[in-house]
């Protein structure tokens, strides 16, 4: 009895994969032509971190490389541009000792990115307010607060970058 129900599920399972369905489709849309051109130069950098606003815009390049976009970055005939803002970047003190040592600190990125299709004048996404956070540990030796906290940046960033990633290849 329980052999032919295997059979008819197997036949159903291997009739549903033979029909074509795809989960993804399979031609190309803007975000991977060739031809595509964007203008993605260094963000405005409003905080007190000297390279925000250069380091982002690199790694959003980066991560959009990573997910698939084949065009090419530049000024001139920019199909797309990129601008934005690093607004802020905020670290402050989570938890501390007794005494006046921190334990843990927030690193908090603020920054406001607009999308704008060069060709027909839209805008096709604006956010002034995306925020990221990223705790860090803290100690006596300065170096280890210090690299902590490069690396609290650099996560920072790159969780914001991902979240930008995204949109944009969605949006083209």
């Amino acid at each position: 009895m329980r052999r032919p129900l295997r059979a008819i599920l197997l036949l159903v399972v291997l009739s549903a994969a033979a029909c074509g369905y795809r989960l993804q489709p399979e031609g190309k849309g803007r975000f991977s032509d060739p031809a595509v051109r964007i203008d993605l130069s260094p963000l405005v950098n409003d905080s007190s971190e000297p390279d925000a606003g250069a380091y982002v815009a690199a790694r959003l390049r980066e991560e959009l490389r990573r997910r698939g976009f084949e065009g090419s970055y530049g000024r001139v005939g920019a199909d797309f541009q990129v601008t934005g803002k690093v607004r802020e970047f905020r670290d402050e003190v989570f938890s501390h000792t007794s005494g006046r040592f921190a334990l843990e600190n927030r690193f908090t990125l603020v920054v406001g990115i607009r999308v704008v299709d060069t060709r027909q004048g839209t805008v096709l996404w604006k956010d002034e307010d995306l925020v990221e956070t990223v705790s860090y540990y803290a100690g006596t030796d300065a170096e280890y607060t210090a690299s902590n906290r490069r690396a609290a940046f650099e996560e920072t960033v790159r969780r914001m970058v991902l979240r930008m990633a995204q949109t944009i290849r969605l949006i083209l």
